[in-house]
C-alpha cells in the first residue's frame, strides 16, 4: 500500500465539499441580488406611483410638489381704477338718513376738484404726498389716487383754459403757462411721497407706513429729520417736485388760514402746498374711512384720535372706559373737532 492512498480519497472529499459551497454562495448570492433588486424596484414604485391617503395609484403620474407662489404686486393703474370705482360708487348712493355720509359726499366732490386741477396745473411728475401713516393723509392717499385715471395729460389749449385758484410762489416769476405733465397716467408705476420720521415713532405708525406703502405703491422717501431740513433735503432728492399734497385740516395747528392751494412761507423751502381735505371734519374722516372699508393704523382701536410720537401722544382721555382710563374706545367714536388732540403734548 502506497503511504499516500488514503490521503487521496480525503482530497477527493474535500473538491466535492467545496464545490458545493460555492455553489450555495452563488445562489445565496443570486437570491441577495434577486431580492436587493426587487426592493430597489419596489422602492422606485413606491416614489413613483402617487398615493392618495396613504393608497398607490398605480397607472397615474406622481404628483409635483408646488411652491407657494407670491402674489404680484398690482400695478398703479389697477390700484387706482379699483379705488375709483369704489368711490363713484358711494357718490351715487341715495343716503337719505345719514347727515354725515352726505357731507362726506360733498366733501369728496370739492376735494377731487382741488386735486384734479393741481393734476393738471402740474402733472403727476411734480407732484408729491406728505404721508405719515395718519387718518387725514391716508384719506388723501385714497382721493389722489382715485383722480388719477381720470386726469389725463391735458392740450395747451385745455390746460389754458381751466380756472385757477392756484396763486404764483414768491420765489417762480408769472407765467401763463401752466407746468404740464409729459408722462401718460400708465406710464407711472407709484406715487412720490415723503415720509418726516417722527424722534420717537410708534412701532405701529412705522409698520403701517411700510405696509400701505407697498400695497398702494408709493415710491416714499423717509426722512428722520426735523420738518424743514427733511423739506430741503427731499427737494435735493427730487428737484423735479413743485407742490406736495398735505393732509392739513382747519383744526389742525396753523391750519385755520390756510385754503386749497399755499405757497410755502419766506425762509422755507419752496414749493406750492396743496390742502384738498382743509375742510373736513374729523367725524367726516372716520366716515370715509369706515364706509369704504379702508384699513387703518391700530393704534387707532386703541383710543389714540392724533398720531405723534411714542413720547409726545397717549389716548385720548375723552374716550377713556370707567374711572381707571386703562381702557379706551376707538377713535372713530369720538365726535367733537375740539377734542381730536386732547392726547397730544404738542
Amino acid at each position: 500500500m502506497m503511504a499516500g492512498a488514503p490521503g487521496g480519497g480525503h482530497r477527493k472529499s474535500g473538491l466535492a465539499s467545496d464545490r458545493a459551497e460555492q455553489s450555495r454562495a452563488v445562489m445565496s448570492c443570486t437570491l441577495s441580488s434577486n431580492n436587493t433588486t426587487a426592493m430597489i424596484h419596489d422602492a422606485v414604485s413606491h416614489q413613483d406611483v402617487p398615493r392618495t391617503n396613504g393608497v398607490a395609484k398605480p397607472g397615474e403620474p406622481a404628483p409635483v410638489a408646488q411652491e407657494p407662489q407670491p402674489q404680484p404686486q398690482r400695478t398703479l393703474p389697477d390700484i387706482c381704477y379699483e379705488l375709483r370705482g369704489k368711490i363713484d360708487a358711494f357718490l351715487t348712493e341715495d343716503i337719505t338718513n345719514d347727515n354725515v355720509l352726505r357731507n362726506v359726499q360733498s366733501q369728496i366732490r370739492v376735494s377731487m376738484g382741488v386735486i384734479e386741477e393741481a393734476l393738471c396745473q402740474y402733472g403727476l411728475e411734480h407732484l408729491s404726498l406728505s404721508y405719515n401713516g395718519g387718518k387725514d393723509c391716508l384719506v388723501l392717499l385714497i382721493l389722489i389716487l382715485a383722480c388719477l385715471p381720470t386726469c389725463t395729460t391735458p392740450s395747451p389749449s385745455s390746460a389754458a383754459a381751466v380756472p385757477s385758484e392756484i396763486p404764483t410762489p414768491p420765489s417762480q416769476p408769472p407765467t401763463s403757462e401752466p407746468v404740464r405733465s409729459t408722462h401718460s397716467f400708465h406710464a407711472n408705476k407709484s406715487l412720490q411721497s415723503i415720509y418726516i420720521v417722527s424722534r420717537h415713532p410708534f412701532a405701529e405708525v412705522e409698520e403701517f407706513v411700510e405696509r400701505t406703502a407697498q400695497e398702494y405703491n408709493l415710491d416714499l422717501k423717509r426722512y428722520a429729520l426735523p420738518m424743514r431740513p427733511a423739506l430741503e433735503a427731499y427737494l435735493l432728492d427730487r428737484p423735479a417736485i413743485k407742490a406736495i399734497f398735505l393732509g392739513t385740516r382747519r383744526t389742525d395747528p396753523h391750519g385755520e388760514f390756510l385754503s386749497h392751494f399755499n405757497p410755502t412761507d419766506a425762509g422755507w423751502p419752496q414749493f406750492m402746498r396743496i390742502h384738498p381735505v382743509i375742510d373736513w371734519h374729523y367725524v367726516e374722516i372716520w366716515a370715509f374711512i369706515r364706509h369704504l372699508d379702508i384699513p387703518f393704523c391700530d393704534l387707532y382701536n386703541r383710543g389714540f384720535t392724533s398720531l405723534g410720537g411714542v413720547t409726545d401722544t397717549r389716548p385720548n382721555p375723552a374716550l377713556a372706559v370707567g374711572e381707571g382710563a386703562s381702557k379706551f374706545r376707538p377713535a372713530y367714536e369720538l365726535r367733537d373737532d375740539d377734542e381730536e388732540r386732547l392726547g397730544r403734548d404738542s
